[in-house]
């Protein structure tokens, strides 16, 4: 079977919640969500996410095979008039039995080249785990760059995790990084 990339949609949202859910439980330290406050939202909150239209602020990308979800990555556009050039790459997540295959490098190229389509963005963010040597390298890789580190950035019971803050200019002369 092949594995396509593609925009959710608001019908996707029981198998985004499920995915994401997983990651939240299984990650705690590479999300600032947490998986009992996302748990108690109403799927109408996942829908909303995945809404199509000229006036959605967030785009998910998701990895399909089938009907089966295996990994995601979403984009949040800014609203703010002095901040609209920038957008944050956020809930990326590929589960371990589908890593090493590609479906994270293909998800941050979806999310790059529709980026890139925006003609007001200039930038996209994110931030990793501090020491999350595969998910750092693979963002180098796709031309992020780290520009500095958040100590304590999220709690995770009683322990704290730094962030890596990173950057990937958009209109770079070959930044047709993929």
């Amino acid at each position: 079977m092949t594995t396509t990339i593609k925009r959710l949609t608001p019908e996707y949202a029981p198998a985004y919640r499920a995915l994401m859910l997983e990651a939240y439980a299984l990650h705690p330290d590479a999300f600032t969500s947490d998986v009992g406050e996302r748990e108690a939202l109403p799927i109408s909150w996942w829908e909303k996410r995945l809404v199509v239209g000229p006036d959605a602020t967030e785009v998910v990308f998701g990895a399909v095979e089938g009907r089966h979800l295996l990994g995601v990555a979403g984009l949040s556009l800014e609203t703010r008039k002095k901040a609209r050039h920038k957008s944050t790459l956020f809930g990326m997540y590929v589960p371990h039995a589908h890593r090493g295959k590609g479906v994270g490098h293909d998800l941050i190229r979806s999310v790059l080249a529709y980026a890139r389509s925006q003609p007001q963005l200039l930038l996209v963010q994110l931030t990793v785990t501090d020491g999350n040597r595969g998910a750092q390298g693979l963002y180098e890789r796709m031309g992020f760059e780290a520009f500095g580190v958040e100590p304590y950035a999220v709690a995770v019971g009683e322990q704290y995790v730094s962030k890596v803050h990173m950057w990937c200019e958009l209109r770079r002369s070959g930044s047709e990084t993929g």
